[in-house]
């Protein structure tokens, strides 16, 4: 005969599910029972002692009034709200507070035409507007411009950007206050670091030659020289 006939197992397939699996079965169970509570005093000293054990569960927290305050609307979640004890604050906490109202997220402006420059560029045009019209406000344009065409690359490598694009490109955006000369030219970042990454190349591997060629032919005076002494 098998002992263990007679013994009822519980399984949690069968229980109230847990509203806050956090702070486990036993705290819920309790807050349960002190709804059951007649006495309002000893009700209200069981929840507070329910509050303890909640805060000894979960001490990470170290602002103590605000964790108290969380854990007391914690608490009235797990009683479904319908509960008739006082927390610290006084204030009962709602179902509504479980509402999430998130403040609406501001995304930056500008026209979708122009998206692929990206919102940087944006606030570049706006740095050169704020400068007196000259070389200093012409030199700043002619950057932004070079920036622009980098990224137009960047965003489209197999369509031809030309100059005169990036100009007009470069006067809508600053309501036609950014204007250069026709005969201006615009050189993206890219391509500079990668000319100069070539004539360091270049420089070096020329180095080298001249170093090897030195070397092969001091190796060769050296080997007429010792023929001459024997």
């Amino acid at each position: 005969m098998n002992r263990f006939e007679d013994v009822q197992f519980s399984y949690n397939t069968s229980q109230v599910e847990l509203i806050m699996p956090e702070y486990g079965r036993n705290i819920q169970d309790m807050i349960l029972h002190c709804k059951s509570i007649e006495n309002p005093v000893y009700r209200q000293h069981f929840a507070e002692a329910v509050i303890d054990l909640m805060h000894i569960i979960t001490p990470y927290n170290k602002n103590m009034d605000e964790h108290r305050t969380k854990l007391w609307h914690h608490f009235f979640r797990i009683a479904g709200y319908d509960i008739d004890v006082i927390p610290t604050s006084g204030i009962k906490p709602t179902s509504d507070d479980d509402k999430l109202n998130p403040s609406k997220i501001e995304y930056p402006g500008g026209t979708d035409k122009y998206r692929h420059y990206g919102n940087y560029v944006n606030q570049l045009i706006k740095k050169a507007i704020e400068l007196e019209p000259g070389p200093k406000r012409d030199a700043f344009s002619h950057i932004i411009g070079s920036y622009m065409k980098m990224a137009f690359k960047n965003w489209n490598k197999e369509h031809y950007v030309s100059d005169d694009l990036i100009k007009n490109d470069l006067i809508v955006m600053s309501g036609g206050q950014l204007k250069l000369d026709d005969d201006v030219q615009f050189n993206t970042l890219v391509d500079s670091q990668s000319r100069s990454q070539k004539r360091t190349f270049r420089g070096s591997h020329k180095q080298n030659y001249k170093n090897k060629k030195g070397s092969g032919g001091n190796k060769h005076r050296n080997n007429n020289n010792n023929r001459r002494r024997g």
